[in-house]
């Protein structure tokens, strides 16, 4: 049988659990390669997904025998055959946070189930954990996503607007990838004092500070990396604030292991900025992998130890509403003793210097 699909059986019979239905697509993607519409319900000897007809032949043609799975046309299924899928199962679990009230309902009438029952989010919990085949999407995707910030850093001049960059990076990623993992943010001067800033019309100045959050998906895997950078030249007034993000982003970097506490780590930069008169407005990190942000969730609201071969995020950022904002970040791999950068471009001053040569304009990144 499937891994995947044996791994969550076992589950099952260690939470007395006889049935389960699946509806998340994210998650019958993890547990099947099935990208379609359609329901997974694991009874007590069968592994069926039911689909419409439309999607019948796609469907066949991503499941082999030894994924185990019998497919059926919605159709074709009478009410009879509902009810005796989980016949004799005293417990059927169900997705709780995914499933509306009204769904729920509809279950226990399609079903006739006798126990519902809440499952805990222990398909989300068994994604955190990457194997070795996921762990090389991500990290093809975090190649491409370095790949274009170098683009980008060359496409840039003055007096282009926020949403032609954010443009050209959707191009870049539509040509190379199946697109952006999310939308871009693109923000510049006072813009970047907005943590989920949406690309604006403002032009960039030719001295200016530009934010660009950016990532993209490689065979149903994400990335995500920021940024913060500069034109002409880094303001004084802004080099204590990117000096203490960027010291606190290595610490963490240093920090992120196998049985880290996600509440500490983030304590400890909170604890840091504050003593330098700032807040950490927002979580430090948050898993990566078919969604772009997933469990973990690395926050002071969260007490979960990372695990090897996790992949998340370390992000930590400082904003002065009206006036800038600085964020850095990566997505990293954890190991047993550290982690492992995927994303992987330069974090120091990155400045892009504009001059006119023999009457052609032309870009010059320095990095300080």
């Amino acid at each position: 049988m499937n891994p995947k699909l044996q791994w969550l059986r076992n589950k099952m019979s260690s939470l007395d659990l006889q049935g389960l239905i699946i509806s998340n697509p994210i998650n019958i993607k993890y547990l099947t390669n099935i990208e379609a519409e359609g329901i997974l319900l694991l009874t007590r000897k069968e592994n069926i997904y039911i689909t419409d007809a439309r999607y019948i032949e796609h469907v066949h043609s991503i499941l082999t025998l030894y994924d185990e799975i019998i497919v059926y046309d919605m159709n074709d299924v009478s009410k009879e055959d509902y009810e005796n899928f989980f016949m004799f199962c005293e417990n059927v679990g169900f997705e709780e946070y995914y499933v509306t009230y009204a769904q729920y309902k509809e279950y226990m009438r399609k079903y006739k189930i006798n126990s519902l029952v809440e499952t805990e989010h222990i398909i989300e919990k068994q994604r955190m954990i990457k194997d070795e085949e996921e762990i090389r999407n991500i990290k093809k995707a975090c190649e491409i996503t370095d790949n274009c910030f170098s683009y980008i850093l060359d496409y840039i001049k003055p007096g282009m607007t926020e949403k032609q960059i954010a443009n050209e990076i959707e191009e870049y990623y539509k040509e190379r990838t199946e697109g952006v993992s999310f939308d871009t943010i693109v923000a510049s001067g006072e813009n970047t004092s907005k943590p989920h800033a949406i690309p604006s019309d403002r032009k960039i100045q030719d001295v200016d500070i530009i934010t660009i959050d950016m990532g993209c998906i490689v065979n149903g895997y994400c990335s995500d990396m920021t940024r913060t950078f500069f034109v002409g030249k880094v303001p004084e007034y802004v080099k204590p604030v990117y000096d203490l993000v960027l010291k606190n982003q290595t610490q963490t970097t240093e920090d992120f292991k196998d049985g880290a506490s996600t509440r500490l780590l983030t304590k400890m930069v909170e604890n840091d900025f504050k003593l330098n008169g700032y807040d950490l407005v927002h979580s430090l990190g948050h898993g990566v992998g078919m969604e772009i942000h997933e469990a973990p969730y690395i926050s002071y609201r969260s007490d979960t130890q990372l695990k090897e071969n996790m992949v998340v995020t370390n992000e930590p950022g400082i904003y002065i509403p009206g006036k800038f904002g600085v964020r850095i970040e990566d997505t990293v791999q954890i190991t047993k003793f550290g982690c492992i950068n995927l994303t992987n471009s330069e974090k120091n001053y990155i400045v892009i210097c504009q001059w006119v040569s023999m009457g052609t304009e032309k870009n010059d990144t320095a990095k300080m």
